[in-house]
């Protein structure tokens, strides 16, 4: 399916990340990896043949236009965009300084949407790609000490439901990932209410899906051209799917832009 194609990963230095370049890598993808630890994003590379290291802080909006240039430029073009570079919370609202908030949201959803941006009008101009956001089980149910990061993931789906919406009649694809508990630093990294690194891990997490696993269901899963793709077991699982968007609905949004739903909205203007 991804042979011969061209892939971006953002935070692909570790855990989810870094399984979806392993995977992609096996399948023929060529591959830009980015993250902001160049010494873990070489040794990916070393695991992915044909690649690009690109490190960059994905918050620096400024510089994002020059990298997709070079990103674009170097493999002829980006066929699927995965904005997986993220960080979660561990702390009761009440807790956390509204600075946690600024950061969450900086880094889980104005960052992907301004790589996006900087991505989306070279694909629709093409007329082909794919972008996956990661996102996670509480970007679709309000989870207990994540405010912030569910704000933000919440955030982040319903920005890629609409990008769908827009250009899936221009032949691009969007993928909307939620993965439950994943063996990865997620929660070791996680901010607490002052906004210092938690520097412990969960069980959940420690118990997780193992992340080359999860990574090869997600692999398949946007190969089957899946929109929603849950990956967790258990009553994360549960709580996943029973949020799911119905595909009917998911097809209404897309047949609005189909058939003239933007021309209208100027006319009106």
């Amino acid at each position: 399916m991804f042979a011969g194609q061209a892939g971006w990963i953002t935070g692909a230095s570790s855990g989810i990340g870094a399984a979806l370049a392993r995977g992609l890598a096996a399948q023929g993808m060529r591959l830009v990896l980015s993250g902001r630890n160049l010494e873990a994003l070489e040794a990916v590379a070393a695991q992915c043949g044909d690649t690009l290291v690109l490190p960059f802080e994905t918050t620096d909006y400024s510089a994002l236009p020059a990298l997709a240039e070079k990103a674009w430029e170097w493999s002829g073009g980006i066929d699927l965009l995965i904005n997986n570079a993220g960080i979660s919370q561990r702390s009761l609202a009440v807790d956390t300084d509204f600075a946690v908030y600024q950061r969450i949201v900086d880094v889980d959803l104005l960052a992907p949407i301004a790589l996006t941006q900087a991505v989306l009008p070279r694909m629709v101009a093409r007329g082909s790609g794919r972008i996956a956001m990661i996102s996670s089980v509480a970007g679709k149910v309000g989870v207990p000490m994540r405010t912030a990061y569910c704000a933000a993931k919440f955030g982040l789906a319903g920005y890629a439901d609409a990008v769908r919406a827009e250009t899936a009649h221009l032949g691009i694809k969007v993928h909307n990932i939620y993965p439950g508990s994943i063996r990865t630093d997620v929660s070791r990294n996680a901010l607490t209410g002052d906004g210092s690194a938690r520097g412990t891990s969960d069980k959940a997490i420690d118990n997780g899906i193992d992340p080359d696993q999860a990574g090869a269901q997600m692999i398949a899963a946007m190969a089957a051209d899946e929109r929603e793709i849950v990956v967790a077991v258990g009553a994360e699982l549960a709580m996943g799917e029973a949020r799911r968007t119905p595909d009917a609905l998911l097809d209404q949004m897309g047949a609005l832009m189909a058939t003239g739903y933007a021309e209208r909205m100027k006319e009106q203007a």
